[in-house]
């Protein structure tokens, strides 16, 4: 895969790296497309993130990230709404080309999980005339069913692709390996995914075995058991032409090498193995 495509998204070298840190050191390493996470835009201010965006000639191909809907009183509903439209406006401020939509789970105390993924539709639909108005896509990721309970009830690609269908215009699908290669559907949902003209991203990473933490230990891509080319010949095949992103956390080990490394190494498995 050409190292245009190459995006690095700064969960990747969060550890290492302040986001200016990683604008620079991006940019050092021929790395021309990055996709940040909101609390490292905090961290540096939107004004001076956007002023190092166009002073170094990045391009953002996704802020990670809007999402958590489900709620359990108004109150709740007003927070999560109100994150979300400033989540889109921070999108918008950087040139984002999509806002990354982590969904949530159930409401605390709740065990109502139908309930939790018709608030999600809900919400998505009260921020989306607002997501139209600032040209921003909200990019719907399925999250794998371990994180059901906490982090997303969207769980699978059919399910995000049912949501863009009841939603339309406006929204589409973040496809992240780490989360759906074990679907045994994944191959005709992304085809029905691209015929629609939704995907807005792709998410490299690789599963390892054994993981020793279900959240902070992917792997590097061919350290683990995806079968990467496969699945990026399926998102090709279904036209898309974007970004890919490397988005690895690794609290046993990424996270714990110099972050040029990290780079150095990711832009070598992803000619090799992508």
């Amino acid at each position: 895969m050409p190292l245009e495509r190459l995006s690095m998204n700064l969960a990747t070298v969060r550890e290492q790296w302040t986001f200016e840190e990683a604008v620079v050191g991006c940019r050092e390493a021929g790395i021309a497309t990055i996709a940040p996470w909101r609390d490292q835009l905090e961290h540096c201010g939107i004004a001076r993130a956007r002023r190092l965006i166009s002073d170094y000639g990045m391009s953002i191909s996704g802020l990670c990230r809007g999402g958590f809907f489900p709620y359990d009183g108004a109150r709740e509903r007003r927070a999560a709404v109100d994150d979300n439209l400033r989540a889109i406006e921070e999108a918008a401020a950087i040139g984002a080309g999509c806002l990354v939509l982590v969904c949530g789970g159930l409401p605390a105390g709740s065990r109502n999980i139908a309930g939790a993924r018709e608030q999600i539709e809900e919400l998505i639909s009260k921020i989306l005339p607002e997501a139209r108005s600032a040209g921003v896509p909200l990019g719907i990721e399925p999250l794998h069913p371990m994180y059901a309970a906490d982090r997303s009830c969207v769980n699978t690609l059919a399910q995000a692709n049912d949501l863009c269908d009841l939603l339309g215009e406006g929204v589409g699908v973040v496809i992240d390996l780490y989360h759906v290669w074990w679907d045994p559907r994944l191959s005709g949902e992304i085809a029905r995914t691209g015929e629609a003209g939704r995907i807005l991203g792709l998410h490299l990473c690789d599963w390892l075995v054994p993981t020793r933490d279900l959240a902070t230990d992917r792997g590097m891509m061919g350290d683990g058991i995806i079968d990467i080319p496969l699945v990026r010949g399926w998102v090709d095949r279904a036209g898309y032409k974007g970004a890919c992103e490397v988005e690895i956390f690794s609290a046993l080990n990424w996270w714990k090498r110099p972050a040029g490394e990290v780079l150095e190494v990711a832009k070598q498995r992803f000619v090799s193995v992508c």
